[in-house]
């Protein structure tokens, strides 16, 4: 059977009330000849069962996916400094790359040839492509010395700067819709009708440091995630505001100890699949959900992992969901040990695990 196409299915009570809990991961294989250093992001492309990987070893690796869930390295390229981002052109024949050493590179998949084509004062955070209306597809990077470029990649100079109010920690884009997280708990929204400014500002609706943040797929409003185990689900029109609301997660309590006495994570990556609008939260307690966010409910829960995952991402199917296990320097340098696992696992998505359960109508 594909290890991508079948929905294997168990039977009888015990089976489906597992089936209801817990996810599995006895089916997930690991990507081959990963990365020698943490995993910072994962991409797939939108075109072709491609991953783009970028670590802190100062490379992107770029991987084929069969229908079996094999892997192949088909490219790698270099920074002067750990990856921090990584996104693939529209049409999947460039990827993208940003990193400490303040520069963003482009890799050409025909020429085989990477350039760069971004610059900032300090490491570049984050790289997203985007659309504006009645315009190219252009590059947008996020830096930590407060500003957004805008980057037309047949010119070397940037198109336009946006200034910040603060160092950029995180940033994603869905159509017209740009959320950027700030440092100081900012979130500043971005209509790209209009690039260059500034629509709105808002704290965020967490009381602790925002890690990501991620753009529903419609458009309509974005999704928060701190270090303190926490998501906010956030709506961009005041009109939807209440519809907003922040849920509790990534958190564990040791057996046999108070209430009081929990564990606390960070949230790491969140992820929208893109046909059903359900999402996934990874995080430094080494495990990943799947969520509906417009039922309010956990679709799955799965195992601990045994490391803390960084990135998350799905293909342009939904069918596989890729995550990597690497430290994510949530406890410092003095947790870091060369025994820590570095890997990107490929998990292969069954319909019941990340599709919204019908709404039940009350009689």
């Amino acid at each position: 059977m594909a290890f991508f196409g079948g929905n294997t299915a168990q039977s009888g009570p015990s089976a489906a009330a597992n089936a209801n809990n817990q996810g599995d991961l006895s089916k997930d294989i690991e990507l081959s000849s990963p990365p020698e250093d943490s995993v910072s992001d994962i991409s797939f492309s939108s075109q072709s069962e491609h991953l783009a990987v970028a670590s802190w070893d100062k490379k992107v690796r770029i991987y084929e996916i069969s229908d079996t869930g094999s892997s192949v390295g088909k490219a790698a390229y270099d920074h002067e400094g750990p990856v921090l981002s990584v996104v693939w052109s529209k049409d999947g024949s460039k990827v993208i790359s940003g990193g400490a050493d303040k520069a963003a590179r482009m890799y050409d998949l025909q020429s085989g040839v990477s350039t760069q084509v971004a610059v900032h004062d300090q490491p570049i955070r984050a790289c997203r492509f985007i659309q504006p209306p009645n315009g190219a597809e252009m590059l947008v990077t996020g830096s930590w010395d407060k500003s957004l470029k805008y980057w037309d990649l047949r010119q070397q100079a940037p198109v336009a700067t946006l200034q910040l109010s603060e160092r950029v920690y995180t940033l994603d884009v869905a159509q017209s819709l740009m959320v950027v997280g700030l440092a100081e708990k900012q979130i500043e929204i971005v209509n790209l009708a209009n690039p260059t400014a500034i629509w709105k500002t808002i704290p965020s609706p967490l009381k602790w440091q925002t890690r990501v943040v991620s753009c529903f797929p419609d458009a309509t409003g974005f999704a928060v995630g701190s270090i303190e185990g926490r998501c906010a689900i956030q709506y961009v029109d005041e009109k939807q505001s209440n519809m907003n609301f922040s849920f509790k997660c990534h958190r564990e309590a040791p057996v046999g100890s108070p209430m009081a006495n929990v564990n606390v994570f960070s949230v790491n990556a969140i992820s929208f699949h893109p046909t059903y609008g359900t999402f996934s939260t990874a995080g430094s307690d080494g495990t990943f959900h799947f969520w509906d966010k417009d039922a309010k409910h956990r679709l799955k829960g799965y195992p601990s992992v045994n490391g803390t995952i960084p990135a998350t991402a799905f293909n342009r199917n939904g069918s596989i969901f890729a995550y990597a296990i690497s430290y994510d320097w949530s406890k410092g340098h003095q947790s870091n040990n060369p025994q820590y696992p570095i890997k990107v696992m490929l998990h292969p998505i069954k319909d019941d695990e990340a599709k919204p359960k019908p709404v039940v109508k009350k009689r």
